[in-house]
């Protein structure tokens, strides 16, 4: 049998705050706690190459010889660099294996449990066999499709044995109609702003004891702050039909006390299958989430049935409101300026991640915009309890298409439903300069899809700002804006120029101000109807963009470059770049250590008149 994992979960105590314990605790990249028992899959597995696509038609998932070795979790790139280091990695399309053996897991209650197999994120196409036979994700897809999010396998204990054999299919493309970031395709090479490809098994895979009839590990919160509701919207996952009852459980995160401090029952008739539900409690005198006073509760969300077994998870949310209203972002109805700073995590592991992290909060940043990119989604978690506001993205295919637009929906539903707990996710951008809806401008069909994905975000996650496209480009239609923010890119090295083109901004000017026109569509009389954020500037270090190269030179040029940001009716700036990444060379932060190349509290903006 494999040795199970299952750490203590018990509420009658409180531990001690500390983020280490905190990962000890919840080990896995998600955002949910079970009761459970699991098993990381993680470590040495067989890998082969399949340049010539014969795996599937000489079923290498049921018998394959394999003569090498790779690392789960790791790149596809990182494998074939070890196994042939001095080629360049794989053009236009890869196919790899993997497979390894693992023994059953111990089940203490097989009539109400079976395990379930998830991939923390894998991809861009992903196929897997237990024991030769195929698997369906829980959604019912023989193939999973994207490479940012989690994704699982129900495993039939028809199919299960003493000592398993699981095989993994993987295949990547350089397909400008996937969603894709920054990686390089067929449309934007390698180079400048554009990275090398970052595929295959790149985060954690494990198994583990669930319910079968349970709530899923997706939990969305939109609080009203006014009168101290909060909604969850909650999944459940029912193999056998009838009458369940939802029982909810609030404590403060801290609480030494075991007694929650709201609870709640709910009654429902269901079906099998999957179902999302919405249900309602009132917080007493709720403390409300900010960056200042980032306070957390804790969710126990029980499905129990009409037998009395009870299956449970465990999540954490906060109660905050954000509001566009006029020129200026409101959080919890008062009137905030986001300090922002431009975050591409790359590659890195979830400890630099951390480090990076707790650095830009020293800057004096209270957001951080996650750009066009997969990441760990502890990130999430570490940022509810630092109090860090957070921007996320999805990433972009790399042309306009009915299929990348397809794509592109299909990858902003899945982050949606994995991240939406979260008090620190406040922006969301669909696209990012026209990557993807190069198109914008001219087609009407490529306006109509993005309006139609913001006024579903308005309705059904009404807890976040929605910017259509960021930097430029942004739709009209009847003269309403379909963005909550009015975001601009602007880049100059020098500080005259700096200041024409923010006055240009707030004078409502609309051409000549960034790279491309602000608006696109019907004309828009801006008239300080909407808040204008700076979402990116500086880049100082890169070559594209000029400004000084030296640390000390950057951090007398950022300073005179904030000041001016504060003098203007002007809601919120990011700069642009917190490390370097590849052949963007303007960080300010060290990329393997986490330590800051200019001073503490240098992106932390004064209050206008007193810069």
């Amino acid at each position: 049998m494999s040795e199970l994992i299952h750490p203590n979960y018990s509420l009658t105590k409180s531990r001690e705050e500390s983020f280490s314990d905190e990962d000890a605790l919840n080990p896995l990249p998600r955002a949910v706690i079970r009761p459970n028992s699991f098993v990381l899959l993680d470590g040495t597995w067989k890998f082969a190459l399949d340049p010539t696509d014969r795996g599937m038609s000489e079923s290498w998932y049921v018998a394959h010889q394999y003569n090498d070795s790779a690392h789960w979790p790791g790149s596809v790139e990182a494998h074939m660099a070890t196994l042939e280091p001095n080629k360049q990695t794989w053009h236009e399309r890869v196919i790899v294996w993997y497979e390894r053996e693992f023994l059953m897991p111990e089940r203490h209650d097989k009539q109400n449990t079976q395990l379930q197999l998830t991939f923390g994120a894998c991809g861009y196409e992903t196929r897997a066999w237990l024991n030769g036979f195929p698997l369906k994700t829980i959604e019912g897809e023989d193939m999973h499709l994207g490479e940012y999010t989690s994704f699982s396998f129900e495993l039939d204990d028809a199919i299960l044995q003493e000592n398993n054999r699981l095989t993994v299919r993987i295949a990547s493309t350089m397909d400008a109609d996937t969603t894709r970031g920054k990686q390089e395709s067929s449309v934007y090479k390698r180079g400048g702003i554009w990275y090398q490809t970052y595929t295959g098994a790149v985060r954690s895979i494990w198994l583990e004891t669930v319910e079968r009839n349970r709530l899923r590990s997706r939990v969305g919160v939109v609080s009203v702050v006014e009168d101290n509701l909060v909604r969850f919207n909650l999944t459940t996952r029912i193999h056998d039909p009838g009458l369940y009852t939802i029982r909810l459980k609030v404590y403060h995160r801290k609480q030494d006390d075991k007694t929650p401090i709201a609870t709640d029952e709910y009654q429902l008739a269901l079906d099998a299958g999957q179902k999302e539900q919405r249900l309602v409690i009132e917080i007493p005198d709720a403390i409300l989430w900010s960056p200042e006073t980032p306070h957390l509760y804790r969710l126990i969300a029980e499905l129990v049935d009409s037998n009395g077994h009870v299956a449970e998870i465990e999540s954490h949310f906060g109660l905050r409101k954000i509001e566009a209203r006029g020129s200026n972002i409101y959080l919890n109805n008062k009137p905030i300026y986001l300090d922002g700073i431009l975050y591409q995590p790359s590659a890195a592991t979830y400890e630099q991640i951390k480090a990076h992290l707790y650095a830009m909060k020293a800057l004096g940043c209270n957001l951080v915009r996650i750009h066009i990119a997969g990441v760990d989604p502890r990130i999430y978690n570490l940022a509810d309890k630092l109090g860090i506001l957070l921007w996320v993205e999805v990433p972009s295919p790399h042309r306009s298409t009915e299929k990348s637009r397809e794509n592109h929906k299909e990858e902003l539903l899945r982050m949606l439903a994995l991240i939406a707990t979260h008090p620190s996710v406040i922006i969301w951008s669909l696209y990012n300069e026209d990557w993807g809806a190069q198109d914008i401008a001219t087609n009407e069909a490529t306006r109509t899809y993005i309006m139609q994905m913001y006024h579903y975000m308005q309705i059904s996650y009404p807890q976040f700002l929605v910017v259509d496209n960021d930097g430029w480009q942004h739709i009209s239609y009847e003269g309403r804006l379909k963005s909550d923010l009015l975001t601009v890119h602007l880049y100059t090295p020098e500080l005259s120029r700096w200041k024409e083109m923010l006055d240009d901004l707030v004078t409502g000017k609309q051409e000549g101000v960034a790279a491309f026109p602000l608006i696109v569509g019907d004309p828009f009389f801006f008239r300080k109807q909407v808040p204008l954020l700076v979402s990116e500037w500086g880049g100082f270090g890169f070559a594209d963009y000029g400004g000084p190269q030296d640390d000390s030179e950057r951090t007398e040029q950022i300073s005179l470059f904030k000041k001016e940001l504060r003098k203007r009716r002007i809601a919120g700036d990011v700069y642009t770049q917190a490390t370097n990444i590849e052949d963007e060379r303007n960080g300010i932060i060290d990329f393997n250590t986490g330590g800051l190349k200019v001073p503490e509290g240098l992106l932390k903006s004064t209050d206008p008149g007193k810069a």
